[in-house]
């Protein structure tokens, strides 16, 4: 019988459109950035075993679903140390005046450049990326996932996250894409925090941000 090959699925949560992942690999599944919804995401995953809720950083429109969905499947919440707390503010008004559904609960995990998040035979490593938020990190896959990584709102096809919120920091994001480039190889597909993909090789072509 022929081994069953890793699945990525994409959830459009929030009114930001905010892309929701889960990564499954032999029945275990990693969640990314659950902004909202929470609940209706677990439904959707009834199927697998969520081992890890994993955010990219803490903005509302990606941890508000994450109080919910642990809820619902028991797992773990990680994310970067340096945006912890701003992940527990997810249900409050921001900055901008939007709120989520909820407060992200407190970190079962603080995540740090070089830390391994396993899920079947699949592995993802931080990549600190601040400037976006002082703790925003890309996760590159390896093993299964060789050739994926979620960059979260870093970068977005030809340019890349905002810098003008509270914790934000153009040169920070600018060091950031300019290691992002140098270190992740040209044919990873890059899967961003809202709308498409892309991959490095056409953000190495076309992204001014990342010369």
């Amino acid at each position: 019988m022929a081994e069953k090959r890793d699945e990525l699925r994409r959830f459009t949560v929030t009114p930001l459109q905010t892309n929701c992942y889960a990564y499954v690999s032999a029945g275990e599944c990693l969640v990314v950035d659950p902004g909202g919804s929470g609940a209706a995401v677990a439904e959707h995953l009834s199927d697998v075993r969520v081992t890890c809720v994993a955010a990219t950083h803490g903005h509302g429109d990606h941890v508000g679903g994450v109080a919910a969905l642990c809820r619902a499947t028991g797992a773990p919440f990680a994310i970067h140390a340096a945006d912890a707390e701003l992940a527990r503010h997810a249900g409050e008004m921001s900055e901008v005046g939007r709120s989520y559904d909820e407060n992200a609960p407190a970190a079962d995990r603080l995540l740090a450049e070089g830390d391994v998040i396993e899920v079947g035979t699949a592995t993802f490593t931080v990549m600190e990326t601040p400037g976006h938020t002082p703790g925003g990190i890309v996760l590159v896959g390896g093993g299964s996932a060789e050739g994926l990584a979620f960059v979260g709102d870093t970068l977005f096809p030809g340019s890349h996250g905002r810098t003008d919120l509270t914790g934000g920091d153009e040169r920070a994001i600018l060091n950031s894409l300019r290691r992002m480039a140098a270190e992740i190889a040209p044919e990873t597909m890059l899967l961003c925090g809202h709308g498409p993909a892309t991959s490095m090789a056409v953000e190495l072509a076309r992204n001014p941000f990342l010369r």
